[in-house]
């Protein structure tokens, strides 16, 4: 085929080509790839036919073009995804760190209101856990295994249905921040005063300290959540607040925006959470030393990524 037949068949072709390789970020891998083997075709056939024409160095100029596109594209997306978990998730909590240490304050009060009530009303926590849950718990201490209701249903099924339930309950807690913080303060209010009357509940049988080894061996994870995700949730509200010198829609959606970062970055730690309580927390036999050394793992990762890590990150972009 002479140069001239092959360019009229193919230029309009390769100049759509063109575009579409300037334009290679937003555009689909797949396409991406169909061109390139296309283009290379081409070059084949030019270097071929025609090894020293100015077709062939325009074509081999071309796919190398599209070869850096994917090449850089793809770099681009790993690297952004480590780039959001190492540094993007920690400063969006340092940026919240006064949201999140006015859940983690109020959470902890709910917490002893909880438990003080509990402690003076026997009663008490019926109101809070129903009677069927109470004396089901009460009937399992009597029986010598204070956290038997961890036992119960398989592992898979338990660990999906709490993952579900965590994962739905996380993104309520998140989402009550659309009608102001006040809603994830009443999400970190009930969840915290039913985490006092269910720990008072053991004291008040005297087997809280076997029961806590237990519960905390999810609930160290699960608990932080709570804390982050009401957290993330007043983040929100307040854009809505107190909106500064944005509007209080443009407040709203920076707020909501920064909020879901610190809801991303959670969510793996819900299903931690969920598979340690559906696969180990119905081993109430294992040895005190074992259960409290993942206890301390849990609340050491708690510190290092939630605390350390986002102080760290907040100084080296200072620096």
């Amino acid at each position: 085929m002479r140069e001239a037949v092959f360019i009229k068949q193919n230029l309009r072709k390769w100049h759509e080509y063109e575009y579409v390789i300037s334009m290679a970020e937003t555009r689909p891998a797949d396409e991406l790839a169909d061109i390139y083997h296309d283009l290379a075709a081409d070059l084949a056939f030019a270097q071929t036919q025609y090894p020293a024409s100015r077709t062939t160095q325009y074509l081999n100029n071309l796919t190398l073009r599209l070869h850096t596109s994917i090449y850089d594209n793809r770099r681009e997306k790993w690297s952004r995804v480590v780039r959001f978990w190492t540094h993007e998730v920690p400063l969006a909590v340092w940026d919240a760190r006064r949201a999140l240490l006015l859940s983690l304050g109020l959470f902890l009060l709910f917490v002893a209101i909880g438990f003080w009530s509990s402690v003076n009303d026997m009663d008490f926590p019926r109101l809070i856990l129903g009677d069927y849950y109470v004396d089901m718990t009460i009937e399992n201490i009597k029986r010598g295994d204070p956290a038997a209701v961890y036992q119960t249903g398989g592992n898979t099924e338990s660990f999906l249905r709490i993952a579900l339930n965590n994962v739905m309950v996380s993104l309520m807690a998140f989402a009550l921040g659309i009608f102001t913080s006040l809603g994830s303060v009443y999400y970190l209010m009930s969840n915290g005063i039913m985490v006092g009357a269910f720990t008072a509940l053991f004291h008040n049988e005297g087997v809280m300290g076997n029961a806590m080894l237990a519960i905390m061996l999810h609930g160290t994870l699960e608990l932080s959540t709570i804390v982050l995700m009401g957290g993330a949730g007043i983040v929100m509200g307040n854009g809505w607040l107190f909106p500064g010198t944005y509007s209080r829609m443009v407040s709203f959606r920076r707020s909501a925006k920064r909020g879901l970062k610190i809801v991303v970055g959670t969510l793996p730690v819900v299903l931690c959470a969920a598979l340690i309580e559906g696969y180990l927390s119905r081993y109430t036999h294992w040895a005190s030393s074992l259960r409290l050394g993942i206890i301390v793992m849990s609340a050491a990762f708690i510190l290092y990524y939630y605390v350390y890590l986002p102080y760290r990150c907040s100084h080296e972009n200072e620096n």
